[in-house]
């Protein structure tokens, strides 16, 4: 499938984020751009159930970024319009002692979706080469190993039909502060505030050269990575909506037959 977006990392391409912009915009009203999102959704919502009936590919999102890049605030907006019985979201954070027996992949493998359903994964399989390596329990061989194995991983989901696309929310280290303060601000997301946000800021640099790696790595042409600008969350929500939603129709695909003559049928 050929994948056409300003966002997308080609294969094989050494990626610097600090030219990657955070602060793209458009130039629609608030209004316009909340009748585009609706448009977005409706589209993926018909293209949810014709992925849903035919029962032959699945669809597999990743969501990635830094803290308060948003990737509840997407799930929300984007997939609120498609059939909850078609879609699963997955989070994965510090493994289960049950999780940590097993090889790295193996909770994610067990959440992948299956045949006509779309998955989603909030921090995914990628958290095992980035806050490991960034705290230095991990060493770079082992990272490596690990990037490896993920590629093998998703061409392996590839070759049996899931549609992988990945998203890296791409914000600037003032939004994020900004962000953070929003929550220090407002008692409602009090709950959202976590001091541990506070010792991972201090450690921007190493998550962006680590994320650059990543980018870098493992973006295929089976498992792209888009980096998408994410200052703005309208933008962001277009962007990766309309991503989305053109990937899974570029699948052509169509209905089942139905296994009955209906034109026989009266009630």
């Amino acid at each position: 499938m050929k994948l056409k977006s300003p966002w997308l990392i080609k294969p094989n391409i050494k990626v610097r984020l600090v030219r990657c912009t955070t602060n793209a915009t458009d130039d629609l009203t608030p209004e316009a751009a909340a009748a585009v999102l609706t448009a977005h959704r409706a589209r993926l919502s018909n293209l949810q159930e014709v992925l849903y009936a035919s029962q032959t590919h699945s669809v597999l999102i990743v969501l990635q970024g830094m803290d308060t890049s948003g990737k509840d605030g997407t799930i929300s907006h984007i997939f609120s319009g498609v059939n909850p019985q078609g879609c699963d979201v997955a989070s994965f954070k510090t493994p289960t002692p049950l999780e940590a027996r097993h090889d790295f992949l193996w909770r994610c493998h067990a959440q992948t979706p299956a045949c006509g359903m779309i998955g989603v994964f909030n921090r995914s399989h990628y958290e095992a080469v980035l806050f490991p390596r960034v705290h230095k329990q991990v060493s770079p061989k082992d990272v490596k190993r690990h990037m490896d194995d993920i590629n093998d991983f998703e061409s392996m989901l590839a070759e049996n039909n899931t549609l992988i696309l990945k998203f890296f929310l791409h914000i600037s280290n003032a939004e994020q502060k900004k962000r953070l303060q929003a929550r220090l601000d407002d008692p409602d997301k009090h709950w959202k505030f976590n001091f541990s946000d506070l010792t991972e800021r201090k450690l921007w640099s190493e998550y962006q050269k680590a994320y650059e790696d990543v980018l870098s790595q493992t973006s295929k042409k089976h498992a792209p990575w888009f980096v998408i600008p994410s200052d703005h969350k309208t933008f962001r929500n277009l962007a990766i909506s309309a991503t989305i939603a053109d990937a899974i129709e570029g699948l052509k695909l169509k209905y089942p037959k139905p296994t009955v003559d209906v034109s026989k049928i009266k009630l």
